[in-house]
């Protein structure tokens, strides 16, 4: 008896390199990190991982990753429709930088911003005169990850709306259904589950992000300080069990949230099918 061979040549081969980087970028380190935490004891990760200076920055965090997530998805598709569907003069520059904040160092993204909305500079005096703070708080934050996080959106949504056939939009219009239903009931089911994926990278990079976010947020203890800023300062003390304490907590508050929005997209996808 014959054992039947696999379509995929080298299979065993490819699944245990697979495995074996997996282990070494991921399991492993994660793995350290619970270790560490669990070195100092259930009360003291209690009290590093959940005290009041690291809940707030964990609300500050997970708070401002989720509300840019939110922005980038509602822009995130404007724009991704507009370079996928329409010609106009200056697409090849605007879709070049709409991949800018892959390749822009953060610090540099961070100093620019700050050049921009701190009060007395180019857009700070005019958002000044409308009593508008957008530096050195929550607001400053969720525009550093908006910046960061866009691409994760519009490259994970091109793709679909791309195979999205305009004739589908010309059936539906010729059925006597108005832009408004064709937008809800045909396009928008067809790009929920690759919305839901953009949300989640762009979600998951901002609650991460450091670099740009440090120039701009001020950095303030209990109010504008980010829970990765509060890792770091953690290890600048050489206390490596409570840095380990609030990375652990975040990574399971992480691991919850994209196991929700996981399975929303498993939903969406089912209900599309």
């Amino acid at each position: 008896m014959f054992r039947r061979r696999s379509a995929i040549p080298g299979f065993g081969l490819t699944l245990g390199i697979t495995l074996t980087l997996l282990s070494v970028v991921v399991l492993i380190p994660l793995s350290a990190v619970a270790l560490k935490a669990a070195g100092i004891g259930w009360d003291g990760f209690v009290a590093a991982g959940f005290s009041e200076r690291a809940m707030r920055a964990y609300r500050l965090s997970f708070g401002a990753a989720f509300a840019a997530a939110a922005i980038n998805g509602v822009f995130g598709m404007i724009t991704a429709w507009a370079l996928v569907r329409y010609q106009f003069p200056g697409k090849t520059v605007l879709n070049a930088l709409v991949d800018l904040p892959f390749a822009l160092p953060t610090a540099v993204a961070g100093i620019a911003l700050v050049t921009l909305y701190q009060p007395g500079n180019l857009l700070g005096v005019w958002l000044d005169a409308l009593h508008i703070k957008a530096a050195f708080n929550f607001t400053g934050v969720t525009i550093a990850l908006t910046f960061i996080g866009l691409p994760f959106v519009v490259r994970t949504l091109e793709p679909i709306m791309r195979d999205l056939a305009a004739d589908v939009e010309e059936a539906a219009a010729s059925l006597g259904a108005s832009r408004w239903q064709t937008v809800m009931r045909v396009v928008l089911p067809s790009l929920g589950p690759a919305w839901l994926t953009g949300f989640a990278l762009a979600f998951a990079r901002g609650v991460g992000e450091y670099g740009s976010v440090i120039f701009i947020a001020g950095n303030l203890p209990f109010k504008t300080e980010i829970a990765p800023l509060l890792i770091v300062i953690q290890l600048e003390q050489y206390e490596y069990g409570a840095a380990a304490s609030i990375a652990v907590v975040m990574l399971l508050v992480s691991f919850a949230m994209l196991f929700v929005i996981n399975a929303i997209q498993a939903y969406a996808r089912r209900l599309a099918a």
